[in-house]
């Protein structure tokens, strides 16, 4: 979530290292998909969903429980309130996310999660967490945990490698034969399906779905070419975003390195909702009766009614979005307009302005994937998994049942609707592009460029002084320096001939005597 930047799995260290593993559950609700079953054997701490729009986990520090949000897009901890056993190294750090910043000083302190402790752990103690959400406390979280990489991290960038590791290297550190890999499958709040809890997991995958080691692996380097900008992104199939109706949705790419169709997404849980391209965002909805777009909070206003399909391909492998993770009203489920969120909304080009990535997928997007994400060789300090990093994902929603829960929750238990027919393309409405965003997209394209405008500025002003230099130097040679041949030696036959020169004749008195006459 803030502002944006691994070793092969070997499947049978998996049930080798079972015992290392930590395994930590969500709470919520999921839609019934052939893909999924419910399961009663899970162990670990409890971690809450809410209502859709935020998901946590349980920690202890210093001896204090917190409830702390888990963000992808992230690499810090910090906490709000107070902790017993802590030491502060009088080092204050300011993170700035998406929306919102916290500032603190970085602490010291035993870092429980689940069964993995670790001593010495670096974290940001923040006094008043409201600059980062003013209901942040009162929804039940204490802070946040980023589930990122070092590079990212504001902390380990203050203190240096090893006493500023994330938590999550400091975990992998502790057992260097265990895979460096998180899973996490987050579930659906306000399903009719009977409940499921959702898990992340550490060094294991969750029972049930270990067909997610035999998806293709989305390696991270296709996504970016800077090693440095180093953030969960995978890269899409050539024309890889299937909107309502089937149709494709063909986006150019910003990213300079990435064409055919393709496109980058980052995919982060520290988004409620995702962020696209305003022309994805528009071909989404911009079809649909009686939607509309609002200018105030940037979003399109659909119907609750409407039931939209989308599918996103990675790598061949194509994962359906449940319609109630298109059109959602987890934000307002009381709106007296009838009027739901298009939860796909229109990127700003804040967050993508140089070009790095093209959208990002949020917590309605991950909802509808099991997703393992393999930390590899961005993890210091550990000997096994030291390949490059890398995403597989595992598709999660049936489009049939999450048709026939869309149906039972929104329209009254039958999809039958005349309402629901898409208007023809030609009559798609398009959301306004303000003067800022306008004026935002060129200041974008001119730092994506900016390489390719120095060198052709450079190229023409180097181009101008050869000019120049060569200019002067024809002048110069045309005013002065050896002549030759100004003047024909030869003269015209026509021409008068030349005046009298009065030169004096030989042996009129001069030096010379004549050689015959004999000397006296």
């Amino acid at each position: 979530m803030r502002s944006l930047g691994l070793v092969h799995l070997i499947p049978p260290l998996f049930s080798i290292h079972l015992a290392l593993a930590v395994s930590i559950p969500f709470r919520g609700y999921l839609s019934d998909s052939t893909h999924l079953s419910k399961r009663n054997n899970l162990t670990g701490i409890s971690v809450t969903n809410g209502g859709n729009i935020i998901y946590g986990a349980s920690i202890n520090l210093g001896g204090n429980n917190f409830s702390v949000v888990l963000d992808t897009g992230s690499a810090d901890l910090w906490v709000a309130g107070s902790v017993s056993s802590t030491q502060d190294t009088g080092k204050g750090v300011s993170v700035a996310y998406a929306v919102g910043n916290v500032q603190g000083n970085i602490n010291l302190a035993t870092l429980t999660f689940d069964d993995y402790s670790v001593n010495n752990q670096a974290y940001i103690l923040v006094q008043d967490s409201s600059s980062f959400s003013p209901t942040l406390q009162s929804n039940g979280f204490q802070g946040l945990i980023g589930l990122g990489f070092d590079a990212e991290s504001i902390v380990r960038n203050k203190l240096g490698k090893g006493a500023g590791d994330t938590p999550l290297s400091r975990i992998f550190q502790l057992n260097k034969t265990t895979q460096n890999f998180v899973s996490i499958q987050l579930n659906r709040a306000k399903d009719p399906s009977d409940p499921i809890t959702g898990q992340i997991t550490i060094s294991e995958v969750i029972s049930g779905y270990e067909n997610v080691t035999s998806q293709p692996k989305l390696y991270l380097k296709d996504a970016f070419m800077d090693s440095s900008n180093q953030h969960w992104a995978v890269v899409t199939d050539n024309n890889g975003v299937i909107g309502p109706g089937g149709d494709d949705i063909s986006i150019e790419s910003i990213v300079p390195h990435v064409s055919g169709g393709k496109m980058v997404a980052v995919l982060d849980s520290g988004f409620t909702f995702s962020q696209v391209p305003r022309k994805m965002s528009d071909a989404i909805y911009g079809r649909v009766q009686g939607a509309n777009y609002s200018t105030t909070e940037g979003i399109w206003k659909v119907p609750c009614t409407q039931n939209l399909s989308l599918s996103f391909v990675f790598g061949g492998v194509t994962v359906p979005i449940h319609p109630l993770d298109i059109v959602s009203n987890d934000l307002d489920a009381s709106d007296p307009s009838g009027l739901c969120d298009g939860a796909f909304q229109p990127i700003s080009t804040a967050f993508s302005m140089l070009g790095h990535y093209d959208m990002i997928l949020g917590m309605n997007a991950l909802r509808n994937m099991y997703t393992l994400f393999d930390y590899g060789n961005f993890v210091a300090d550990t000997s096994n998994d030291q390949g490059d990093p890398y995403v597989q994902l595992l598709p999660l929603t049936d489009p049939t049942s999450a048709l026939a829960d869309f149906a039972k929750v929104r329209q009254n238990g039958t999809s039958s609707s005349s309402s629901n027919i898409l208007l023809p393309a030609s009559q798609e409405s398009h959301s306004p592009v303000s003067a800022t965003e306008k004026k935002q997209h060129l200041e974008g394209a001119v730092a994506r460029n900016w390489p390719y405008i120095f060198v052709g500025c450079l190229a023409f002003v180097l181009s101008v002084l050869g000019c120049c230099v060569y200019a002067c130097c024809c002048r110069k040679r045309r005013k002065g320096g050896a002549r030759p041949f100004t003047r024909n030696p030869y003269q015209a036959i026509h021409e008068p001939p030349p005046p009298p020169m009065h030169m004096r004749p030989i042996n009129s008195g001069g030096q010379y005597a004549d050689p015959y006459r004999p000397r006296p």
